[in-house]
């Protein structure tokens, strides 16, 4: 097991910057989650870890050696693709053993390895089928065993369930997560899933545009989150914004609806933008109108999405309540629960 570090890490690709000024420290152990859009540089980022892409500036260091111009193979990593990438005519052990026989490996240390792995992984019934004798969620254990029998210092994972349908993927985030609690050895994981990142990581590096908005603990980023960017993109259904002006200390609306802002040093007339999240609005006698436009019973809640004060809003509401689309309703939030935004840089208030 080690650790990881980033310092002042650039890449760019012709004139186009991918990452810019990474600076990251992932300690031993931990299960860490970079996630963004598409084209925000986490793959890249991943990548350049592994070295399979050369960064133009900045330093790679894992554990205590320095990594940033040494070959793949000499990282002592392992990495896991979206891509199974598993050998047609090789049967499971033999895919999970060709690293170790890559390296000529002693055959007892292979055998001891992969029935280590097997085991972990359920696949002791599985080691003499073809891949195409393997469902997906199988071929997926196959390839994470593959890495599991180098014994690496540090797990690279790329976007490894975006294959699998979603209640496999679901069942695959867990096994994930109880492997890794299990090795605990340090797992770095790309996805473009926020909700694959909330459930799975320690800490969430959250990326655009090549660089990092804010590195926490999941529940940290879900209610602290340092930007509009964070905000909008951790949580699901996303979080809701409205553009509003401090008045009397408190937020009014674009409607003219005030709603409360917790005790701050508020300059009045300053414009921001409040976010709310869908299960912090409820129905209420007086607040901000709007009217259903969809009604979706989900079970265990429902969710509702509404048109007011020029934006589409999504409630989340734990009980069931009786709407058709065209209801009028009022909605507020408390306080505690309205995060403030500057509207021109976007970054955090309060």
């Amino acid at each position: 097991m080690a650790s990881v570090s980033l310092r002042n890490v650039h890449k760019k690709f012709g004139p186009i910057t991918v990452l810019e000024s990474i600076d990251l420290d992932i300690a031993d152990g931990e299960f860490v989650v970079l996630v963004g859009p598409s084209g925000c540089g986490k793959s890249t980022l991943l990548r350049s870890i592994a070295g399979l892409e050369a960064i133009n500036g900045g330093e790679i260091q894992i554990g205590d050696r320095p990594v940033t111009h040494m070959a793949p193979k000499d990282r002592d990593i392992a990495m896991v693709f979206q891509s199974y990438a598993l050998y047609p005519h090789m049967d499971v052990r033999r895919n999970m053993a060709f690293s170790l026989n890559l390296r000529k490996s002693p055959a007892a240390l292979i055998g001891e390895r992969v029935a280590e792995a097997s085991a972990k992984l359920g696949l002791n019934a599985l080691l003499d089928r073809l891949p195409k004798q393997l469902s997906g969620g199988q071929r997926q254990r196959v390839a994470m065993g593959r890495a599991i029998v180098r014994n690496p210092k540090v797990f690279l994972f790329d976007e490894p369930l975006s294959n699998l349908d979603a209640k496999l993927r679901a069942t695959m985030r867990t096994e994930i997560k109880a492997l890794h609690q299990s090795l605990k050895t340090t797992a770095i994981y790309v996805t473009h899933d926020q909700v694959e990142a909330m459930t799975m990581a320690n800490r969430i590096v959250v990326m655009s545009d090549g660089v990092i908005q804010q590195v926490g603990p999941p529940l940290e980023l879900y209610d602290r989150p340092a930007n509009m960017f964070v905000a909008g993109f951790i949580g699901s259904p996303t979080m809701n914004f409205f553009d509003a002006v401090i008045v009397r200390g408190a937020a009014r609306l674009a409607d003219g609806s005030l709603l409360p802002l917790a005790p701050a040093a508020w300059k009045e007339g300053r414009e921001i933008v409040i976010g709310i999240r869908p299960e912090h609005l409820h129905f209420a006698d007086q607040g901000f109108p709007a009217t259903v436009t969809v009604v979706e019973p989900l079970g265990m809640s429902t969710q509702v999405t509404l048109d007011a004060v020029e934006e589409r809003v999504t409630l989340l509401a734990l009980e069931r309540p009786q709407l058709s689309p065209g209801d009028r309703k009022y909605l507020t939030a408390k306080a505690a629960d309205i995060h403030v935004f500057d509207r021109v840089s976007g970054l955090r208030l309060n």
